[in-house]
Order: structure tokens, then C-alpha cells, then sequence
């Protein structure tokens, strides 16, 4: 869906959950667009447990739950979250260079973690996500929200611009399908490049840009239509459909055509 910002094929099984949730994403402030993307809203009414998982990607979130302001480094194993009665969770979406000027360190020293706001930013985080877990009003919640935010004093940071605009050409280009490919267009050396990401990013090139493109299959098998799952393969830079299949697998839980037919999704 064009100018939708975000991955909406990140969520996994996006049918099974409606209509019990919705999601809502909002731009951010003008002070606050160098570094956040979107601020995501997700509301929800169950009348039983729901479990959503999510395909990770290649930001970091600062996330209002259970409490506190929660920040989520990058992972590589899958992320679940159990939705339960009536409730709200409010998170911001940072740009791939985007949060390094608020952590003001590497990002490669939090991958791997969820750590709370308090610990890794300013003050303490708890009255900010109490405020926004008692709202109603989206606008109000993301105001207290951006507040906080901005108490980090982020200071624009042209290395981190750089790198966004480097993670947006690998999910753009799907001629990008090798890290040393990403080093050469970025005309740089594939260990700088390396260096760069884990600094920035808080994870390889490799891993950001094989992501993207597992997210390209997760879309292709939202998309309803039938897919040859080998020429896609192929089109995606993976050696063979085996490779797709495997690689899918090990991220999304199933198979990409199985994960397609079991869904509904064709």
C-alpha cells in the first residue's frame, strides 16, 4: 500500500487477529522527523487470548507497556506479543540511524535487549507510560509521549542520515541482495560498512538486507495472488527455492506457500 509508512507485511497472519485489533501510525512532530519514522498505535478488544507475532526489522521501537517506556533493540529471534481483554500499547518506530542521537552510544551495545527508558535515556519513564496507558486520545497520548523524547536533546547526526538512506536503498532494491553489494554502492569498504551498521544500526548489513527481503515474500504471500515461489527465489537473491523456504521458515514459523495456503491468504 503506497505512502503507508512501516512494514504492515511484517505482521504475521494479519487476518487471524480481526477484527480483534487495529493498528494506527502517525508521523511524527517536525523536531522529532530526523530521527522517529512513525509512532504506531495498536488497540485491541479479545474476547480471548490472541497471539501476534511480528517479523522484527532493522529499527529500533520505544514502546508505553506493561508500565514503563520499553526499548527494544534488535533482535534476531521472532517477537511475540499475547493480547488479553481491552487495551492500548503506543510505540515510536525510529529511522535505522535514527535513535543512536538520543542513546548517544553504539546500538550494537543493546541489541538483542529490551531495556526500559529510564535506564537508557532520561529520567524516570514510568509517569510518561502510565499517562499514555490510562489515555483515550491518540493525539494527547503521542504529545506526552514526544515530550519525553525530545527531554534526550537528540542533536541531528549526518552519519546517522547516511545510514537511514543506506537501509532504505537495500529495502528498495532488490538488485541488493549482498553486503558487499550495499558497501559498494555506499562507496565504502564492506568492513566500514559493517562497522557503520553496528554502530548505528545495531546489527550487520547482511542480516538488515536478507530481512528485507524476507519481508518481500512475507508481502508476495499477503498479496492473494499465486506466487512461483522459485522465481521469486530467485528474484530475492536466495540460491534456490530451498533457501527461501528455509530462510522463511526459520523467521515467519512456516513455510512461504504453507504459511500463504494455511492463512487464507490465497
Amino acid at each position: 500500500m503506497p505512502n503507508v509508512p512501516g512494514h504492515p507485511e511484517a505482521i504475521v497472519r494479519p487476518t487471524a487477529g480481526e477484527p480483534g485489533f487495529e493498528v494506527e501510525r502517525v508521523a511524527p512532530r517536525a523536531d522529532l522527523a530526523e530521527f522517529v519514522d512513525y509512532h504506531w498505535l495498536v488497540r485491541w478488544s479479545v474476547p480471548k487470548p490472541h497471539r501476534q507475532q511480528v517479523v522484527p526489522q532493522p529499527r529500533i521501537h520505544v514502546a508505553a507497556e506493561d508500565g514503563q517506556l520499553l526499548v527494544h533493540g534488535i533482535s534476531r529471534s521472532p517477537f511475540y506479543r499475547t493480547l488479553t481483554g481491552d487495551g492500548h500499547v503506543l510505540g515510536a518506530a525510529f529511522h535505522a540511524g535514527g535513535f543512536r542521537p538520543l542513546l548517544k552510544g553504539s546500538l550494537g551495545a543493546i541489541s538483542g535487549t529490551v531495556q526500559p527508558g529510564r535506564d537508557l535515556l532520561t529520567g524516570d519513564d514510568r509517569p510518561v507510560a502510565e499517562h499514555i496507558l490510562a489515555g483515550t486520545d491518540s493525539a494527547e497520548m503521542i504529545d506526552v509521549f514526544e515530550r519525553y523524547l525530545l527531554r534526550t536533546d537528540p542533536v541531528p547526526d549526518p552519519t546517522g542520515r547516511e545510514v537511514t538512506t543506506l537501509v532504505g536503498d537495500a529495502q528498495r532494491r532488490r538488485d541488493v541482495v549482498r553486503a558487499d553489494q550495499l558497501a559498494a554502492h555506499a562507496g565504502c569498504s564492506l568492513r566500514t560498512l559493517q562497522r557503520l551498521f553496528t554502530e548505528y544500526v545495531g546489527i550487520g548489513p547482511k542480516w538488515v538486507i536478507q530481512r528485507f527481503r524476507i519481508l518481500d515474500a512475507a508481502a508476495a504471500a499477503h498479496s492473494g495472488e499465486r506466487i512461483d515461489w522459485s522465481a521469486l527465489a530467485y528474484e530475492l537473491g536466495f540460491s534456490d527455492q530451498a533457501h527461501l523456504t528455509r530462510v522463511f521458515t526459520q523467521v515467519v514459523g512456516t513455510p512461504p506457500a504453507t504459511y500463504q495456503r494455511a492463512h487464507g491468504l490465497l
